[in-house]
């Protein structure tokens, strides 16, 4: 059942009535339930409300203010599921079910008249989004579930269901109306009744960081079979994706997105829905997920508080207020009060006079930030603005400090301060240096809006207004009462009056406009035990005969100069008529708010703030950041260009003072071009270069802090752990600054998820960080030291979604020569450092594991509820007994859903552990051997089946190679000899427990690295080298004798790479006559080679690959340096001899820098490979060791590292000067500029049918001189799904590819049961009979041969459905094919989530973990992709997948881990580790992962 808050639920709440019977005090009736109510809401402008029997599921109604209540009439029992007032109509109420019949009031609850919606009520978010001037128009959010697989769906009415819903549109996390706010207008009337904007998943994704913002005017109908919508233009040529939500902020319509892989978030703002603005803040504070809190705003501007400080248990923030288009914020206060679990702050504006706001701030700020406050505390000041927040001054009692207890801390429902009582304020608080605690405060009572302030009551109160602030009435909040405290003269006296019975207050309510004489007093017994709820209903209109006359009133200045005089706020004076203080009588309007007069001042210096990007020194505004370009200006590109722009002051928005006749302050100042964020520099034409040099002979290990699509800084980051110290570089290596100098930093570790946090080691227990990409450092205190001795024990694991989570794995007792009693500790914090909790002892890794239950997996009476184990499942490598003696005492792998308050042992002796994508693979010890178990939702593990063809004596070593294609890559060491290894890649199924041959006889080395690698953003691509001779009579003495092989439909085929026609030099090859088998391209493998980051290819570079090699019978050490653009096809050869690359501006730009001598010149290409030029980077030649860029290859700055005597030289090349001209894409034309669709193509095809379908790419024309200005998005279009062929299936287990290409039944061997599936899903009718073959999971092929079709059986015991199924209804169909799909989509998914993942092995902190815009496979996998074989052979196994199905489709990443990447070339510190990195499960010692 949905609750909402009651803070909420009260704001639109009104009723009226009275009784005429003069009485000595208020009138009380007391009403008593067995329940304690929730979910109390007015009908306004009546005395009817309702509140919710949670335990039944009811509704109550009272038509009397509360004093006596029904249950509604109309509304069968039990139903209820959500209460809905209508916020436009104060008639109208919705009752929503649980089922598709929901109910609905128009007379205030008297009667009830049901509806129907062809879909269940959506979970995840209210059922119900109401148009604000046109009451019937509503939306209706939905789930639509069939057996287990469920979609959100949205329906409309503009009928006010009075006759069926249409349906509006599939795929949708959220609609509104364009008018959700009455101040709201799009100046198009069409637009205003009928335009609706949803957030919907992406075209080719279902995961939030490809959500999109839709709009339709006409309801999303379909013509022509598209949909009638459109993308509105939130950044200029780019289609924005990662909308988390979009709301109705006064006269706005605010959309949020988010980008992976960061928590900084973009706010884009329109006042039209036609023009969007993207809001730009201050150039020193970000937009943070859950760190950000739309403040209460008015009609002129947006004001937002922005997490700025503090550590997570104690978070600071910094108040921002917009410009009139809530485009552009300025400051207003620093060091905000915020709640640290759910981003509430300080901050009210006192109601119905504009401009004065209370806030709460953090005087120890200073100590907070450097977190030498968590156990004094924060010290709370309360400050008061009568200017909207410019200026700030102390609320003093008796001339004393007073400090009220706000927001964060609130103890009734409704507004904290004040209500629309002209000029009343009360609050709860202290006098004093700083806020003490609730318990210790006071009440205090002010009838000036907060300029002057008296004590009301001791102690904590609940308090209320009634009458226009004629009653103030009070309820103490410190133990259980029967008594009640009011007064009739704004607090100066108080009189009390008796209850029934005492009771422990809950929550004290009247209408929102305060004009009425009743309250409600909702209570619970004193026995909380009986769970005992009161309703007392409080009527102050018996309590005076008389109405107030014009002689009892008086006008109220808002505020008053020292005579008494009114004067101005914000540019004009403001006046009420109110009661007077002393009158004896009631004014008795109910439901007639008081009115306020205003006058307009002219206008002062006091009207004016420092604009954006300015702050106040004095009395002038000062530029603190880059200015504001105005369109169209600076376009010519000179240095000295100028433009009219701000001259530091701007109106305060809001402020309506006239204008007088002279300069005004506010006016334009000439303004340089250069002085702007982004001005518009022409290009020299010419490869800039910048040298650095560091000391040491050591090369510094690096890492960069990648920016994502929401980043507003524009910045390239570089960490350099240097032989002497640490050093930061914000452009690139340009220019190079020390850090944390002289503070024993010994490792950093970049946060595996969020691209801004790196965290700095020491050798102590003293840990440094910046969640700010190396800005505002900070430090805690970790629980034990890292272990120094154990460098491959990995000391931090980072969580997926919280980014303040860490795993920490310390040492103990390590100190000393003695190390008997040294043993690992893991340690848990939750708020970053600032606590911890000891998990385990005697440990050597630890992970979370990821898992999340979602509506696409969750069966239905689940949805909606909340699992926090979900984000608490934790893996660990522990000893089974604390003890480091290893007789009898194995690692055991244990887990916990509670920190290990609980533990589970899940294997007794492993060998080791990897987390791959949703994979989790164990080698565990049986006597002698290993054997591999595999899960995907973490909690069922299933042994793996090798191919019954695939025999091997003594199984020694496995490494995981990849699951990016929802398979495992697994290579099972078949030959472990020195010099000799090699092995076989087998591929599992969907669950990673039953495996087919891939490939035999593949390359490995003697650490247990394979010669394996997939292409990057292109699907069921990869490389591997094969050992050729490895059934040679004499291969001990002839050694490996290599070969490369490719495949395009992920291993199910394989060949050699075809060769190109003519060398670097334009010759023939030797070989060049022989047959392909004796004249290949063989290129030089992850095993070989020197730098473990150069992949052949890149995420952004979708089809291009560069590798260093040769053409001829086998690989030799002599090699030469070949590109590809088709994704592996053909291939060029572009230089002789051996280069290392890296890719720029998304393959735009290839560098290549000559490898193991010494050069002084780089080559680079913009026309993939076609023209190459050369620039020179050194007078003197330097040896160079690597050449770097950022992950995602988007940059055109790169660093060459060389030796220059006994020194590092790092040399920064930049080829921005090349162009200035951006490129064009026109999304809904994309081949109409510079880019073209490139579609890639399997060798052995000509129908351009890769799994399923035919994708395209945009690609930039090689013959536009432009740049990539923004992240080109990867998969464009899936131009169709192809008919079903041999190439989309692959050999079921216990089946073998023969060599005609068919799959048949290994000798020896049964077929898998299918009819197992029948014992894990009981009600399942049928099953299919096993054919040998099984779909390709990523293949999207629809019609066609089926070769995996069979003919239905029914499941034992249900032949008699089974035929009546088959023989007289349609309806049954939904078990035969619902079911399937419904499971492929639990375990088909993750495709769209990984598929852009890297390969691990080789690229070491130089490659993005998941690149956003990379191909993805559409919604047809979910469609077609049915598991027949699933069932496999056990039943274990079938109960793992069916079980896993329930968690495998996350939105969020996969869990990342420590590999065997994390050690090459000894940069382990620095290895940004991925979900599909390759690891390594083998070789028993502890000095190996």
């Amino acid at each position: 059942m949905r609750l909402l808050q009651w803070r909420n639920l009260l704001l639109c709440s009104a009723f009226l009535g009275s009784s005429w019977a003069k009485k000595d005090a208020p009138g009380v009736e007391q009403s008593t339930f067995d329940f304690i109510p929730i979910g109390v809401n007015y009908f306004e402008d009546s005395d009817t409300l309702m509140f919710i029997d949670p335990h039944k599921a009811n509704a109550y109604r009272s038509e009397d203010a509360g004093a006596t209540w029904t249950q509604v009439e109309g509304v069968p029992d039990g139903q209820l599921f959500e209460l809905i007032l209508h916020p436009y109509d104060n008639k109208r109420a919705y009752i929503i079910t649980r089922e598709r019949t929901h109910y609905l009031t128009t007379n205030r609850g008297k009667t009830w008249q049901k509806f129907t919606v062809e879909a269940n009520a959506n979970i995840w978010q209210s059922a119900l989004t109401f148009h604000a001037t046109d009451p019937k128009r509503i939306i209706f959010n939905a789930i639509e579930c069939q057996g287990i697989f469920c979609e959100e769906v949205t329906y409309y009415t503009t009928n006010g269901f009075a006759k069926t819903t249409n349906f509006l549109r599939a795929d949708t996390v959220g609609c509104h109306w364009a008018i959700s706010s009455p101040i709201f207008d799009t100046g198009d009337q069409k637009a205003n009744e009928n335009r609706i904007l949803c957030v919907a998943r992406g075209k080719f994704s279902p995961w939030s960081k490809d959500y999109r913002l839709l709009i339709s005017d006409n309801f999303f109908v379909k013509k022509e079979g598209s949909i009638a919508e459109f993308e509105p233009e939130l950044e200029p040529g780019l289609s924005v994706k990662g909308v988390v939500n979009i709301a109705p902020v006064t006269r706005y319509l605010v959309a949020a997105t988010s980008s992976e892989g960061s928590d900084e978030m973009a706010l884009y703002v329109s006042d039209d829905t036609f023009k969007w603005h993207r809001a730009v803040f201050p150039h020193d504070h970000t937009l943070r997920e859950l760190a950000y809190t739309v403040l209460e705003s008015t009609n002129y501007s947006i004001q937002i508080d922005v997490l700025s400080g503090g550590t997570p248990s104690q978070p600071m923030g910094v108040c921002l207020t917009s410009n009139s288009n809530g485009t552009y914020f300025t400051r207003n206060i620093e060091y905000t009060n915020r709640a640290p679990e759910d981003g509430r702050v300080d901050f009210e504006k006192v109601s119905g006079i504009q401009g004065i706001v209370m806030v709460n701030v953090v005087d120890n700020h200073q100590d907070v930030n450097k977190g030498k406050a968590k156990k004094s505390g924060k010290n709370i000041k309360s400050k008061i603005s009568f200017d909207d927040g410019r200026t700030f001054h102390q609320m003093t009692c008796d001339d004393k400090e007073l400090h009220l207890h706000s927001v964060t801390q609130m103890t009734n429902s409704g507004r904290v301060f004040s209500s629309p009582a002209p000029g009343i304020v009360m609050g709860i608080g202290n006098t004093g240096e700083y806020l003490s605690s609730y318990e210790e405060g006071n009440l205090y009572v002010s009838d000036d809006a907060g300029v002057t302030w008296i004590l009301g009551l001791e102690g904590p109160h609940k308090y209320e207004f009634g009458d226009s602030g004629s009653i103030l009435l009070a309820v103490s909040d410190k133990e259980p009462t029967n008594e009640m405290s009011y007064s009739l003269n704004h607090g100066k006296k108080w009189d009390t009056f008796q209850l029934e019975e005492k009771v422990k207050p809950a929550q004290l309510v009247t209408t929102q406009d305060s004009t009425s004489l009743k309250f409600l007093l909702e209570a619970v017994g004193v026995d909380d035990k009986k769970g005992t709820g009161y309703m007392i209903a409080i009527d102050f209109d018996d309590m005076h005969e008389a109405q107030c006359t014009k002689d009892d009133m008086e006008l109220w200045h808002a505020r008053v100069d020292d005579k008494g005089e009114s004067t101005c706020l914000m540019g004009h004076k403001q006046s009420y008529t109110r009661r007077k203080k002393d009158a004896d009588c009631f004014i008795k309007s109910e439901f007639k708010e008081p009115v306020v007069e205003t006058e307009d001042c002219d206008c002062t210096d006091a009207d004016f703030e420092c604009d954006f990007n300015f702050k106040r020194e004095g009395d002038k505004c000062v530029q603190a950041g880059p200015l504001v370009l105005p369109e169209g200006a600076c376009t010519a590109g000179g240095e000295d260009d100028s433009f009219k722009g701000s001259g530091g002051w701007r109106l305060i928005p809001g402020n309506t003072c006239k204008r007088v006749d002279g300069p005004q302050k506010d006016a334009k100042s000439d303004r340089k071009c250069t002085d702007t964020a982004n001005p518009n520099k022409p290009s020299s034409g010419d490869v800039g270069k910048t040298e650095f040099l560091f000391d040491g002979p050591e090369f510094p290990r690096v890492v960069y802090l990648e920016r994502t699509d929401s980043s507003t800084a524009t910045d390239e980051t570089v960490i350099a752990h240097a032989e002497n110290g640490i050093f930061i570089s914000r452009d690139h290596g340009k220019t190079w600054d020390e850090i944390l100098k002289g503070e024993g930093v010994v490792q950093v570790v970049p946060h595996t998820y969020f691209k801004d946090v790196v965290y700095f080691l020491t050798k102590t227990t003293k840990v440094f960080y910046s969640i700010n990409r190396g800005d505002n450092i900070r430090s805690f205190e970790a629980h034990y030291p890292r272990n120094t001795a154990k460098p491959y024990i990995p000391t931090m694991n980072f969580h997926w979604k919280h980014k303040d989570w860490i795993l920490w794995i310390g040492g103990k007792d390590c100190e000393g020569k003695s190390s008997s009693k040294c043993h690992e500790v893991a340690t848990i914090s939750e708020d970053r450092g600032d606590s911890w909790k000891v998990m385990l002892r005697y440990v050597k890794k630890c992970e979370f594991i990821k898992e999340e239950r979602n509506i696409y997996t969750t069966p239905k009476d689940e949805l909606g509820k909340i699992d926090k184990k979900l984000d608490n499942l934790i893996y660990c490598e522990a000893r089974s007994e604390e003890s480091n003696d290893p007789t009898n005492n194995p690692y055991q792998l244990v887990s916990s859903e509670n920190f290990f308050q609980d533990t589970k042992i899940r294997f007794p002796d492993i060998v080791d552990f990897a987390t791959m994508s949703e994979f989790i693979v164990v080698a565990t010890k049986d006597e002698d051997e290993m054997r591999v178990n595999a899960s995907i939702d973490g909690r069922t593990f299933a042994p793996a089946q090798f191919p019954p063809s695939f025999k091997i004596p003594h199984q020694t070593g496995y490494t995981v190679l990849d699951s990016s294609t929802h398979s495992v890559f697994l290579h099972v060491t078949v030959d472990g000899h020195e010099e000799h290894e090699y092995g076989t890649i087998i591929k599992s199924n969907s669950n990673g427990t039953s495996y087919t041959m891939s490939l035999s006889a593949v390359d490995r080395d003697s650490i247990g690295f394979v010669d394996f690698e997939k292409t990057f953003g292109l699907e069921g691509v990869a490389l591997v080298n094969v050992v050729a001779n490895y059934d040679s009579q004499n291969f001990e003495q002839e050694g490996k004798k290599l070969k490369t092989m490719i495949t395009h439909n992920d291993g199910a085929e394989w060949d050699f790479l075809t060769p190109p026609e003519v060398d670097a030099d334009k010759k023939p090859f030797d070989c060049k006559s022989k047959a392909i088998d004796k004249c290949s391209l063989n290129i030089h493998g992850y095993t070989e080679r020197e730098e473990k980051s150069h992949t052949y290819s890149s995420t952004s570079a979708i089809g291009l690959m560069l590798a260093t090699g040769g053409v001829g019978e086998f690989l030799t050490q002599e090699a030469d340096t070949f590109m590809t653009s088709d994704g592996g096809i053909s291939w060029m050869s572009v230089r002789k001899g051996k280069y290392m690359w890296e890719y720029g501006d998304q393959g735009a730009l290839v560098v290549i820098v000559k490898e193991g001598s010494a050069t002084n010149m780089v080559h680079y290409t913009r026309d993939e490979g076609l023209t190459w030029e050369d620039f020179k980077f050194s007078a003197e030649e330097i040896t160079i060791k690597d050449i770097t860029t950022t992950p995602s290859d988007n940059s055109r700055n790169f660093i060459l590292w060389g030796q220059k005597g006994d020194k590092i030289i790092s040399i920064n090349l930049d080829f921005t000067g090349l162009t200035n001209k951006e490129c064009k894409l026109d999304l809904d034309n994309p081949e109409a500029d510079d880019y073209y669709l490139w579609t890639p193509k399997h060798p052995k095809q000509d129908d351009d049918c890769l799994f399923g379908h035919v994708a395209q790419y945009p690609r930039k024309r090689v013959e536009s001189k432009c740049y990539n200005p923004r992240k080109i998005p990867g998969l464009q279009n899936i131009a169709k799904n192809c008919s079903c062929t041999r190439r989309d299936f692959e050999c079921d287990f216990n089946y073998e590819r023969l060599m005609d290409g068919s799959c048949g039944l290994v000798p020896g061997f049964s077929p898998p049961d299918h009819s197992r599936i029948c014992i894990v899903e009981p009600e399942r009718l049928e099953y299919e009979a096993p054919t040998g073959y099984r779909k390709l999971p990523m293949s999207t092929c629809q019609g066609g041969i089926a070769f995996d079709g069979s003919k239905s059986k029914p499941c034992p015991g249900k032949g008699d459905e089974f035929n009546k199924k088959h023989g007289t209804s349609g309806a049954g169909i939904f078990f035969a094919i619902m079911i399937p799909f419904a499971i492929a989509g639990g375990v088909g998914y993750w495709v769209w989530r990984n598929w852009a993942s890297k390969f691990g092995q080789i690229r070491l902190g130089e490659q993005s973990s998941f690149d956003g815009d990379a191909p993805y496979i559409k919604y047809p996998v979910l469609a077609v992709a049915g598991v027949v074989a699933v069932a496999q052979a056990l039943p274990l196994l079938v109960s793992s997948l069916w079980r896993s199905a329930n968690n495998a489709m996350g939105r969020n990443r996969a869990t990342r881990f420590t590999t065997r990447d994390s050690f090459a070339r000894g940069r382990g510190d620095y290895a940004v580790v991925d979900e599909d990195e390759g690891e390594l499960l083998g070789d028993e010692s502890d000095e190996e992962v």
